[in-house]
């Protein structure tokens, strides 16, 4: 019998900023800001060797936000109107932050005109409607709504103690999130 697929999906996005500011503006030689592209791929290593160290998935694929509006900005234009662009030294590391992703092998998803959760929730109920297991590696606490009943679907908090992220499908989340 061939083992259950497995789906990791991790918030590229969400490590991404948390990382910016968790550390320290750190720059290289050229001085370009590299302090993102650090955290974020120390993150990344983090959840890898946790990874392989324990059962691990069968399928993963990190998850990022394209730059520009999403079809949310169609619906509604004031949709994040009062959220502030990203950080001015932040915004020359993201093309880094792609190819470090691709630097370790990992597929990468990314869409014009949707975010990341947005499509991190797709595939997810797709994904358990399959019948697969899904983990979704993210701190985005508007993904706690697709933790509830469904046994297949859990949510791996990534703390920056520990990048690899916590383990996440538990009755404390439950409770404090209000899912069902």
């Amino acid at each position: 019998m061939q083992p259950k697929n497995h789906l990791y999906l991790v918030d590229g996005s969400a490590y991404i900023f948390r990382a910016y500011h968790r550390l320290p503006p750190l720059t290289d030689p050229q001085g370009t800001p590299v302090g993102a592209v650090y955290g974020y791929t120390t993150m990344l290593w983090k959840l890898a060797d946790d990874l392989h160290k324990a059962d691990g998935p069968t399928h993963l694929a990190v998850v990022l936000d394209k730059a520009g509006t999403s079809f949310r900005n169609d619906i509604y234009d004031q949709y994040k109107a009062n959220r502030p662009p990203a950080p001015e030294d932040l915004v020359p590391q993201f093309p880094l932050i792609r190819d470090a992703t691709r630097a370790f092998s990992l597929p990468m998803i990314e869409e014009d005109n949707v975010e990341a959760d947005d499509m991190i929730a797709s595939y997810a109920r797709e994904a358990t409607a399959r019948g697969w297991d899904v983990t979704i590696v993210s701190s985005d606490k508007d993904l706690m709504q697709l933790i509830g009943r469904d046994e297949a679907l859990r949510l791996r908090r990534a703390h920056p103690e520990h990048a690899g992220g916590a383990a996440a499908r538990d009755q404390g989340q439950i409770e404090r999130f209000g899912a069902r």
